[in-house]
């Protein structure tokens, strides 16, 4: 997480090789990522960037979500499987012979989910992949995004300016001016909102909200989802 500029798509495209460091290594599960290791690395690694009409190649759904498969020489009766799994996994199977153009912005950032996903990556980077969408598409890309490390287990770096987005997160690195300025669980960074102000973040709005309660006497316990102050609130009132 950081604010504009503080460097965080560069650390994405750092580590899926697409940036050539200037100096230091970079180390992924014990392999460092140079020249040699490249290649192997790249194919345990995917991402998926902020507008996903930069990632479209296929004519239909299903043409994209093929394509990589394709590239990997994935025979023709296993990738339709594969197809249809990860398109059932995003959400995206009734819209497979669909042409992308005809897609919301949230749905295109699910095919291009699919699309990566296809390719069993042990990795997956989001690079602001929902900073173009409304506030429903934000929520459904959020939402696959807990289902998929839920599901699967799956390593996923999840790279915002948006600090609404992090609060689910196993633990947070903070950005500022290309430098790690701060690093902990969601609630560890968040009681720091001083700092966090002064790097121009502000605390996401379940968390302003709770606070604002406790000032007047309101306890929403350690809730720092909206739904989670929500529910603490609607305790708060069956117990009265």
């Amino acid at each position: 997480i950081g604010h504009n500029g503080s460097g965080k798509s560069t650390v994405a495209k750092l580590l899926a090789g697409l940036l050539e460091k200037e100096k230091g290594t970079i180390v992924i599960d014990g392999m460092e990522l140079n020249d040699e290791n490249l290649h192997a690395l790249r194919r345990r690694i995917g991402i998926v960037f902020q507008n996903p009409d930069n990632q479209f190649i296929g004519s239909t759904v299903r043409d994209d979500i093929a394509f990589g498969l394709e590239n990997h020489c994935v025979p023709q009766p296993e990738m339709d499987g594969i197809i249809e799994e990860f398109a059932a996994r995003t959400g995206m199977t009734a819209y497979l012979n669909t042409e992308p153009t005809h897609l919301s912005g949230g749905q295109k950032q699910r095919v291009a989910i699919a699309g990566v996903l296809a390719m069993k990556p042990e990795i997956l980077i989001f690079d602001e992949a929902t900073s173009m969408l409304d506030p429903q598409g934000k929520d459904e890309i959020k939402r696959v995004i807990m289902e998929l490390h839920k599901e699967s287990g799956l390593t996923i770096v999840s790279i915002t300016h948006d600090v609404d987005e992090v609060t689910g997160s196993d633990a947070v690195i903070v950005l500022d001016q290309g430098k790690v300025a701060m690093t902990g669980t969601p609630r560890e960074i968040f009681a720091q909102s001083d700092r966090l102000k002064k790097m121009h973040l502000e605390l996401p709005f379940a968390l302003q909200l709770s606070e604002q309660l406790k000032k007047h006497g309101v306890s929403t316990g350690d809730e720092i989802t909206m739904e989670g102050v929500v529910e603490a609130l609607c305790r708060l009132h069956l117990n009265r």
